[in-house]
């Protein structure tokens, strides 16, 4: 349709004409949703679309979510043809993955059999086999490789066009030429929601907008407040002139450890690059005129990199040249995309940052958000992608510089456990960051906040090299995983989000979100919050200070999530929601001597189990300090969570290490507390549950408190799942009997040696004697204890197959006798 003809009102805008909009109008159309408006501020492609590479793999992510949405993706691209008439360019040509290291062969290996449960077909080849299938490579110096023959290549621009041309069909309204200059949003109460788009060529209203904007995504979000971070960065291929032996059947070859990607073209050979230290491009913003545009190449940046990854292919460095490109592509600081319905704006979506892997995600994500516009809620585990993970100071100038040049760089990395980001560290600090220095915390960013892993000791400097195996830092680990068991740990959890909700009508909304029992003041309650349907959209605890004053913590992943279902479900009520995550120190201290250690610290309090019983709260005095104590654990063991001034939080500190060293008090890390409540089966919401999972699934049934007065959201939907049968899926307990092996995440689970599930969080269990984890099963006829007691358990780690045990109950204190010690 032409610009002029823009109609005055449309259901849904999409903003952004390349492959992701294209595919986001398609599936919502495909959904039944036609009255949809794409605008495109030039020509549909113009941005990064029509520049991408066209890889078409679905190897090498231990995400599920990301496998079946590029599963998805592969099988749209080879049917879509048939449907519009239009070719995609599809060629299921193959690909052949290269492993130049052990540390390679290792994560490949566990990708490999993770995403061949989920239907990808993968095989594990030999250097000699990987030369059959692409000679022109160099593969003696390679440790192995991986073969997977329905992956291949696409042609971007013509899969765009098949996807307008396939949405068109259905009714929707495509405009070319026409540029998006605002979102306009109106109040209802203390929530925004959408109400149109301004455009060069005037109004429109709508309800919803999806801001699939590429690399002016971030510009275009921030005059709503909308938090997406993405990044332009230079990307470079080459194409050589025709080679002799360049098959146009040729599958493509990745060799990560070389930073090259490589591929036909034109009867040439394409040789795309990663390089290790990347380059951030207009950083100030990107011209708003800038269409079909390259970028000058940096030679002698990228040179360096570009040599090795020819070196690979020798034949391309006597070969000619025909074109060295340098165009942009969009990075997020955490290189996954942005997608969703931001937590301040109701009926504002995104999907941006993909990271140069748009073309293979396209099909997927614009599936997922097509569905979650249309029915309020995703039907994917989406806690990696979920545009409101993002925070305010990931939007600063030189956060994104820094942050792009290292996270691009991170695309061919090796992803051995340890790998960490060094770039934009230190954002938040904990009010007992210098204690935790002194201390030896060796650092680990936690959503923009640094906290410790693990100790290193006074005095002494913590070093740790990545690895799949053991590490000398283990020893310390264990050493703070023990004390808790038997004496006591003090954990610093200050990055966990607390909000303070306020206010006449404070208690009937949050009684209404919560499925658990708010109804004693003074007392902390675990609850879930639920969709309509009973599906989770959070896992927290609220503690009722009074019928008025009411207190919320919430993981760090979740912090924008709770704090914007807070603001919507607080509307035009009479209350008032605060985050107070920075006015104090968040200090837990576990442990069986953690009575002791309070009773030397506040000896005003009573301390015993008769008057501060589990799940009390109470205001103590420490040393004239006002502290919120909450008796309350996430490890197993008694304990209380310290609520502390941030003026006072280091005295506090101090205070609490001196009276615990006679009681062997330690401080203690991350790494002892994932090891310490994967033992206890304590989950993680976004690791272990998430919004794919009910209160059944995830194993939280007891925290649901059905029979409470005026109910809660969700609740209708928890009876009917009461009454069905078993679940066919649930999440359980696993321990490896064999002390060996170490689980991190997405090993397979095995019954009859048939892969039923996979692990979700692994750890080390240094109390159960194996590696522990939490891992997500399926049964057709329903996961019962029985199914899972008479059954043959084994955990495939990198190929090779350990006995294990699986429960529903934890292996560790399954009766929580420790805790109400």
């Amino acid at each position: 349709m032409s610009a002029a003809a823009l109609p005055s009102r449309a259901r849904v805008v999409v903003v952004g004409g390349g492959v992701i909009g294209t595919s986001v109008a398609y599936h919502l159309a495909q959904a039944g949703e036609s009255d949809v408006l794409l605008l495109e501020r030039d020509r549909l492609t113009s941005g990064t679309t029509w520049h991408a590479a066209g890889l078409m793999t679905c190897f090498g992510s231990l995400s599920e979510t990301s496998t079946r949405l590029r599963l998805y993706s592969r099988d749209l691209y080879g049917r879509l043809e048939a449907e519009t008439g239009q070719s995609t360019g599809f060629k299921p040509v193959g690909l052949v993955e290269a492993a130049a290291d052990r540390d390679r062969l290792e994560e490949y290996r566990r990708v490999a059999t993770f995403q061949r449960r989920l239907g990808l077909d993968v095989e594990e080849v030999s250097p000699a086999q990987m030369a059959d299938l692409f000679p022109l490579a160099r593969t003696d110096d390679l440790a192995g490789g991986f073969h997977v023959p329905g992956d291949g290549r696409v042609n971007p621009v013509d899969l765009t066009m098949a996807l307008a041309k396939g949405a068109r069909a259905r009714g929707v309204r495509v405009a070319e030429g026409v540029r998006v200059e605002q979102v306009l949003t109106r109040r209802r109460g203390v929530v925004e929601e959408v109400a149109g788009v301004v455009t060069d060529r005037g109004t429109v209203e709508c309800d919803v907008v999806v801001n699939a904007a590429g690399m002016w995504a971030r510009e275009l979000a921030a005059q709503n407040g909308v938090v997406v971070p993405n990044q332009a960065a230079e990307h470079y291929y080459l194409v050589t002139e025709p080679i002799d032996g360049m098959s146009a059947d040729a599958p493509v070859f990745e060799d990560p450890a070389s930073y090259g990607y490589y591929r036909e073209e034109g009867g040439g050979m394409m040789v795309g690059l990663f390089e290790p230290v990347a380059a951030a491009w207009k950083v100030e913003g990107i011209p708003r005129d800038f269409s079909f545009g390259t970028l000058p190449p940096d030679t002698d940046r990228v040179g360096p990199f570009l040599e090795k990854a020819m070196a690979r292919v020798p034949v391309v460095e006597t070969a000619g040249i025909r074109t060295f490109f340098c165009g942009p592509e969009s990075f997020m600081p955490d290189l996954a995309p942005g997608v969703g319905e931001a937590p301040g704006i109701h009926g504002y979506f995104v999907c941006a940052g993909l990271n140069s892997v748009g073309i293979l995600s396209a099909g997927g994500l614009g599936r997922i958000l097509a569905h979650w516009v249309l029915t309020g809620r995703p039907d994917v585990d989406v806690t990696g992608i979920d545009v409101a993970r993002f925070r305010d100071h990931q939007l600063l100038p030189e956060h994104r510089r820094a942050r792009t040049a290292e996270v691009l760089g991170t695309v061919y990395a090796a992803h051995t456990p340890g790998v960490q980001l060094t770039t934009s560290r230190g954002v938040f600090r904990s009010p007992v960051h210098d204690r935790v220095i002194a201390a030896g915390g060796y650092l680990r960013d936690v959503s923009g906040w640094e906290s410790a892993a693990w100790y290193a000791g006074p005095g002494e400097t913590p070093r740790a090299e990545p690895t799949w195996g053991r590490a000398p830092w283990f020893e310390r680990w264990e050493a703070e995983h023990r004390a808790v068991r038997e004496a006591a740990g003090l954990f610093d959890m200050s990055f966990m989000g607390r909000f303070a909700v306020r206010g006449p009508d404070a208690l009937a909304v949050l009684d209404h979100l919560s499925a658990g029992d708010l109804s004693l003041d003074g007392r902390i309650t675990y609850t879930q919050w639920l969709a309509d349907d009973g599906g989770l959209l959070a896992d927290l605890t609220v503690t009722r200070l009074a019928e008025d004053d009411l207190f919320v913590v919430a993981s760090d992943t979740q912090h924008a999530q709770v704090l914007g279902m807070l603001r919507r479900a607080l509307g035009d009520a009479d209350a008032t929601v605060t985050d107070v995550t920075q006015d104090a120190a968040m200090l837990s201290l576990q442990g069986p001597a953690s009575r002791a250690v309070l009773d030397a610290v506040a000896p005003r309090t009573d301390w015993s189990d008769d008057a501060f019983p589990f799940r009390a709260a109470r205001t103590v005095d420490v040393d004239g300090t006002e502290v919120l104590a909450v008796r309350v654990t996430y490890v197993g063991e008694l304990g209380w969570e310290l609520y502390v001034p941030a003026a006072a939080a280091t005295a506090v500190w101090d205070r609490l290490l001196d009276a615990g060293a006679p009681h062997g008090l330690r401080p203690t890390g991350l790494a002892a507390l994932g090891s310490l409540r994967l033992e206890k089966g304590y989950r993680d919401y976004g690791h272990d549950v998430d919004g794919t999972d009910d209160v059944r699934t995830a194993g939280l049934a007891f925290a649901v408190a059905t029979d409470k007065p005026g109910g809660f959201r969700g609740r209708d939907a928890v009876l009917a799942g009461a009454q069905a049968g078993p679940p066919r899926h649930r999440v359980v307990s696993l321990v490896v009997r064999d002390p060996e092996p170490l689980l991190f995440h997405g090993e397979v689970v095995l019954r009859d040696g048939v892969p039923v599930g996979d692990v979700r969080s692994g750890s080390y269990g240094w109390t159960v004697g194996g590696a522990v984890g939490l891992a997500g099963v399926e049964h057709e006829n329903g996961v019962t204890a029985q199914w899972l007691r008479e059954g043959p358990w084994e955990v495939d780690v990198a190929g090779t197959r350990y006995p294990a045990e699986v429960s529903l109950r934890p292996p560790y204190d399954p009766t929580s006798a420790r805790v109400r010690a």
